[in-house]
């Protein structure tokens, strides 16, 4: 897409491959009466597999809010979400729980690890959780990718932010989700951390042929994309594929001006 973008048209974007996970409607309103504020408004969107996607807008756009509905993290007020060909919506609360631990991965702006395990053992929690064996063959490739082999013994608190951050992307990616959802995941690192960190998901689509959705405000870390969507007010206004950080930057700029 060209121009400056319409936030007041509503777009449905959608990709030319099977999707990893999909919206159609999605709307999410907190509040009701003068205090109703729509974070998402009638927002259809597909999230091809095997590519990486980032999601930008200005602050309240509803980026967070989108992720985490497609995630199943949070229930939209309308809509329909399927993670591959299964609707979110259909699911009981143990049904949807076990699909996110075994389906779904997980790298948070806070590394969310476990101080009294080591960084191999947070590796591994998704999988001890469920009672699966570990892929070493997958596990051994992440770990290489990850740059931690002589850290793996260390538990959290002997570990950097980046390093920590890294072995929260491990243990997002081990269990060989559809999907790994990334939520401002470089916010409280560096930029050389971040540089790393985002290296490792682009890795990851590209070597190990995984999903990634990632949330970010960051025009340099969204060039690491193959496609950046953008909201304005809860709603999706513009798509650019094969992104650089000016490109992204200048769209922002356009949405900033315009919101």
């Amino acid at each position: 897409m060209c121009g400056t973008p319409r936030p007041a048209t509503l777009i449905a974007v959608t990709t030319t491959t099977s999707p990893a996970a999909s919206a159609v409607g999605l709307t999410k309103v907190y509040g009701s009466g003068d205090s109703r504020v729509a974070a998402l408004d009638d927002v259809t969107v597909d999230f091809a597999a095997g590519r990486f996607t980032a999601i930008m807008g200005p602050s309240g756009s509803g980026k967070s809010t989108l992720m985490h509905c497609v995630a199943g993290l949070d229930e939209p007020t309308s809509g329909r979400v399927w993670l591959g060909d299964v609707e979110l919506s259909a699911l009981a609360d143990d049904d949807l729980t076990a699909l996110r631990r075994d389906r779904v991965g997980f790298v948070f702006q806070a590394f969310n690890l476990l101080p009294t395990l080591t960084a191999w053992e947070n590796i591994t929690l998704p999988l001890d959780l469920a009672g699966k064996r570990t892929d070493q063959r997958l596990a051994d490739t992440i770990v290489r990718a990850v740059g931690l082999g002589d850290r793996l013994h260390h538990r959290p608190s002997q570990l950097s932010g980046g390093q920590q951050q890294r072995v929260a992307c491990a243990r997002a990616m081990v269990t060989g989700p559809d999907v790994v959802f990334a939520d401002e995941p470089t916010g409280a690192l560096d930029s050389r951390a971040s540089a790393d960190l985002l290296g490792l998901l682009r890795r990851g689509v590209d070597e190990l042929g995984q999903t990634v959705v990632m949330v970010t405000h960051e025009p340099a870390a969204a060039a690491y994309a193959d496609r950046v969507l953008f909201l304005a007010d809860g709603r999706l206004v513009d798509a650019l594929d094969a992104p650089t950080a000016d490109r992204v930057l200048d769209r922002m700029k356009s949405l900033e001006r315009v919101s």
